[in-house]
């Protein structure tokens, strides 16, 4: 296990390099008007001297070189454009807490949701639930999701009560609903999908029809053995999903006004805030390889048999 967490962990830094590195250089190809605020009032002395203080005349190599050493010391660097002169890590102090908020609820709804929905989907086979269900997965995953958080935003602020989408506020529990229940929409009909499928998977495996002929109740065979063991490849995923989804989503916060991480993005992206937008791309980067080490970690530890240190464990 320690062996293997070491190569995954060698692996996962090298990608996170590699993604940093590309994003770095194609961020220097970008105009230089994402790094002054008051661009278009510079004359061409001003422009190139403030590009001298910030490094962007150095080669690219020492300017890469430069950016890891900030960055192995926890500093991000400051925005240009966003907030003026203000630190990045700063900035996403403030607005991580929301998308956590927000991430974390629309996790447990996915969950809380979609995992007994996938369970008796997979019990009931063929069955009335299992085709509404089925309809339900179908219909999530091939309706593009900017299609319905328009469809929930329009016809959720019609609900007497509910505020519209741009009064979020942080003090108001409505506020959250909508946008919250967006974010779990995809993810409990994953969870739900996923879990169905291994589940007749396994069901279908000599050790259940086994427990069934020595007259074990269906109802112990599913909760006790197919479930259990259906549940061990999604685990996989779970830290991935978990992880990502307390980042928050561009889209949807975007839609409702979230001051949150993603909100940031969209927002630093419009306004070509590129030291913002660099840092940003590393935390989600370095975000989405810890899921998928933690993922197959997680995998090992739920499941014994799994053996990672052989060839066909590792990805």
């Amino acid at each position: 296990m320690i062996r293997y967490s070491a190569k995954r962990l060698a692996r996962s830094m090298l990608t996170l390099f590699i993604i940093i590195t590309v994003v770095f250089s194609l961020l220097r190809l970008m105009p230089v008007e994402g790094y002054f605020q008051n661009y278009e009032k510079m004359n061409d002395a001003q422009i190139q001297n403030g590009l001298r203080q910030l490094g962007l005349l150095d080669p690219l190599p020492v300017q890469l070189m430069n950016f890891y050493k900030q960055v192995l010391h926890g500093d991000l660097g400051v925005s240009n454009i966003y907030r003026m002169n203000v630190p990045i890590t700063q900035i996403v102090a403030e607005k991580a807490p929301v998308s956590m908020m927000m991430g974390g609820m629309a996790l447990c709804i996915s969950l809380l949701l979609g995992l007994p929905m996938g369970a008796a989907m997979a019990r009931g086979k063929g069955k009335w639930f299992d085709k509404i269900g089925t309809g339900f997965v179908v219909l999530v995953q091939a309706v593009p999701s900017a299609v319905y958080y328009l469809v929930i935003q329009l016809y959720g602020t019609q609900i007497p009560g509910f505020p519209l989408p741009m009064l979020f506020r942080m003090d108001n529990p409505l506020s959250w609903i909508l946008p919250t229940f967006s974010l779990a929409i995809g993810n409990i009909a994953y969870y739900a999908m996923w879990l169905r499928r291994f589940m007749v998977d396994e069901s279908n495996k000599d050790y259940v029809m086994l427990a069934r002929a020595k007259g074990v109740s269906s109802k112990k065979i599913m909760s006790g053995h197919v479930f259990r063991n259906a549940f061990v490849p999604l685990v996989q995923y779970l830290p991935t999903s978990f992880l990502i989804t307390l980042m928050g989503s561009i889209y949807v916060e975007s839609l409702y006004s979230v001051p949150g991480m993603g909100g940031l993005l969209v927002d630093v992206i419009q306004r070509q805030d590129n030291t913002v937008v660099q840092a940003l791309v590393l935390i989600y980067a370095a975000i989405s390889i810890l899921g998928l080490l933690i993922g197959d970690i997680l995998m090992a530890v739920v499941d014994p048999r799994i053996s990672l240190n052989k060839k066909e464990g590792a990805r």
